[in-house]
């Protein structure tokens, strides 16, 4: 994204939070209205091209979005409009007929119901509208459009409204590498919040289909250019700097799959909203993202959210909420009333055989003794393939939240495993000391980047190889391991399913973290003896010395 685009998105920002819009999930809603309104009006010109040339304008993609009277809704129609009449025709007219496409365009009347303009100023609104209207977004490409709101979203990065923060890309984009998504996967995400999760698996699988796949640092492309380096000359200098892939996915075979594939969640509209306007702006027009309420009998799944089982699922749920258990869906692996024991039993539940689900949970759930802590935990290690815990830094997501983390990694297998097979499964254990960025200090409400520490490049390393050797060469030693005096803290180490099971299914990494033997001391055996029984005699005598003067009074 070149600067110029950036300092005209820096000034929307601005003349939103002048004119009182500043609450950053509100203002980034209102901002992907206006730029959706935008795209329609550059897709509907394409379609007066293409119908004109076809001479046909109810041919597929040649129907228009606005015909006869309907073009007075068109952005180009309006836009010239100012003051009050420009605002009062946006806010009651424009939106309403959006939403009321429930037939013609679903998505959109989907997008647009219920939506409310929010920027009363008419002045305010006239030039957020003309900065918006100078940005022709079909002459950028997806990378481009896709870095826009990337961009608008890393306000959210100030803010934890609601619980609403964003996982951090490093972690995202180590969990999308775990589970390795690929064209005609199902990828769902049943608290998908900004959406970030489903752009990366959607970049992740564009990359794979790339001649030329660019790799990016996790810091972003502006990182480099600010170090006057190439991504080549940053990694020599830099061994521990963690990057991923992006790509035009030319080789894509079948882009409609792709968007059909692409599944999300969250129960508030305006997440939704900003999650559908991140995919679309990533390319990425079809994808069901609706608004529900993924945990509850009565919030809002249809028969086919309920039924429909995922390839790949990867999610970061809120944790800490109690729900009322006459709202809990019935069909869920725990009675529990515990939002994070409730998401994982949906993520269970929804994973298809065969499927692979990388989901970030709090470490009590790793370790809580109540009934239904343990239950689940049993659950998931009877009859699924539980491939990995990763253990998280404790400031992972400072300062929005202090908990400590970690994620699970886990498939649905395709087949019976016998008793004896099952128990001689190994789970890994991976214990990240260092993300990147720095676990104590806070400078401008984020972290500071630490590129020189960082252990998921190795992990991911070390978890390639495990996965090119069909999960059988496992990384690490066993626990219980008693490493030689003067070994190294070990980052990662494995254990049977029966020795977990024997510890009541306790999955916290720490409990099964091999140990270092302690360096025999030095001095000869005899010495030590001899010092010990010199010491043993002084205080004796001591002793003796004592009781003769209290004999003595």
């Amino acid at each position: 994204m070149n600067q110029e685009l950036r300092r005209k998105l820096s000034r929307i920002t601005d003349i939103l939070w002048a004119g009182g819009v500043t609450n950053p999930v509100t203002y980034i809603e209102q901002i992907s209205y206006l730029i959706y309104l935008k795209l329609l009006d550059e897709e509907e010109s394409s379609r007066e091209l293409r119908a004109r040339l076809l001479s046909d304008r109810t041919n597929g993609n040649g129907a228009l979005l606005f015909p006869k009277q309907a073009a007075r809704y068109r952005w180009s129609k309006w836009r010239f409009k100012g003051g009050k009449e420009l605002r009062d025709f946006v806010r009651d007219h424009v939106f309403p007929y959006m939403g009321s496409l429930v037939k013609e365009e679903p998505q959109i009347a989907e997008y647009f119901r219920d939506a409310v303009l929010e920027i009363v100023d008419p002045n305010v609104l006239k030039q957020v509208i003309d900065e918006i209207d100078s940005i022709e977004f079909g002459k950028l490409g997806t990378d481009v459009k896709g870095d826009i709101f990337e961009y608008l979203l890393t306000h959210l990065g100030q803010s934890a409204l609601n619980g609403q923060f964003r996982t951090p890309r490093q972690l995202r984009t180590m969990m999308v590498e775990m589970v390795d998504p690929d064209i005609g996967d199902t990828i769902y995400d049943p608290a998908c919040g900004t959406g970030g999760f489903l752009i990366d698996g959607v970049e992740y699988i564009l990359a794979k289909y790339s001649t030329e796949p660019q790799e990016v640092p996790i810091y972003g492309e502006e990182w480099l250019e600010k170090r006057g380096q190439s991504i080549e000359e940053a990694k020599k200098e830099i061994p521990a700097l963690q990057t991923y892939r992006k790509g035009p996915g030319e080789k894509v075979p079948d882009w409609g799959l792709l968007e059909r594939s692409i599944y999300g969640i969250d129960v508030s509209r305006q997440m939704m909203r900003i999650a559908m306007m991140n995919l679309v702006l990533h390319g990425i027009s079809h994808a069901l993202v609706k608004r529900a309420n993924t945990l509850s009998e009565m919030g809002g799944l249809s028969e086919d959210d309920l039924y429909r089982k995922y390839k790949v699922i990867l999610s970061n749920p809120p944790f800490a909420g109690v729900l009322p258990k006459e709202s809990i869906r019935k069909d869920l692996p725990t009675n529990s009333k515990k939002s994070e024991l409730l998401f994982l039993g949906v993520m269970m539940e929804a994973l298809a055989t065969g499927g692979r689900c990388a989901v970030v949970v709090p470490e009590g759930l790793l370790f809580g003794s109540t009934k239904a802590h343990v239950e689940l935990r049993r659950k998931l290690i009877e009859d699924y393939d539980l491939q990995a815990v990763v253990s998280l830094p404790a400031g992972v997501f400072k300062p929005y939240a202090g908990v400590k983390t970690g994620i699970l990694v886990f498939r649905r297998p395709e087949k019976e495993v016998s008793k004896k097979a099952k128990a001689s499964r190994k789970v890994w254990f991976y214990e990240v000391r260092a993300d990147g960025y720095d676990p104590d200090k806070i400078s401008g409400g984020v972290r500071p980047e630490t590129p020189e520490r960082n252990d998921i490049p190795d992990l991911l390393s070390l978890w390639a190889g495990y996965k090119k050797s069909g999960f059988k060469k496992i990384p690490g030693v066993e626990s219980g391991t008693l490493l030689p005096p003067g070994s190294d803290e070990p980052p990662c180490w494995w254990a049977t399913i029966k020795n977990i099971a024997d510890k009541d299914y306790n999955l916290a990494a720490g409990g099964y973290k091999p140990q270092i033997a302690e360096k025999p001391p030095e001095e000869d055996a005899n010495d030590l003896i001899r010092e010990t029984l010199a010491i043993e005699r002084e205080i004796a005598k001591g002793l003796e010395k004592l009781l003769q003067e209290v004999e003595a009074v």
